[in-house]
């Protein structure tokens, strides 16, 4: 089975040699993603904004594209993994968790951890990555 790297049009080529997403097989594993807004050519990455809603919320859009590109959605997932900078985060952070997921009217809720983490770049309030496990093996 091939190893397929995913970078949706909506993001930009990674700073460093990894993907923002893999596919082998029925397995995708989804890089951390943070809350920038989609890319513009010649732009650097910008923020959604100052907030833990708007960049909470850019970062699930952000996750959700990089399943879309391997054929997946938010049913694969198996499992979030949610890092925050700052621990008083909590509360908002789930509330707006809670309120996409109601949304996406998911049938079953995946696993999901999450870990205050404050070595992301300044201005950044929240990085999420995703496991996926899609029905088919077969390429996206």
């Amino acid at each position: 089975m091939d190893k397929i790297a995913l970078t949706p049009k909506t993001h930009t080529t990674p700073p460093a040699k990894f993907s923002h997403g893999v596919r082998k097989g029925n397995i995708l594993q989804v890089a951390g993603q943070v809350g920038f807004l989609p890319a513009e050519e010649g732009k650097p990455p910008t923020p959604a904004g100052p907030t833990l809603r708007e960049q909470t919320l850019q970062t699930l859009d952000n996750v959700r594209s990089i399943l879309e590109e391997g054929g997946a959605g938010w049913d694969d997932v198996m499992m979030l993994r949610v890092y925050l900078t700052d621990v008083d985060h909590f509360a908002e952070m789930n509330d707006l968790y809670n309120a996409y997921f109601e949304a996406q009217a998911l049938t079953q809720p995946p696993a999901a951890r999450t870990t205050v983490y404050v070595g992301l770049p300044p201005g950044l309030l929240i990085e999420i990555d995703a496991l996926a496990v899609l029905d088919s093996p077969g390429v996206a």
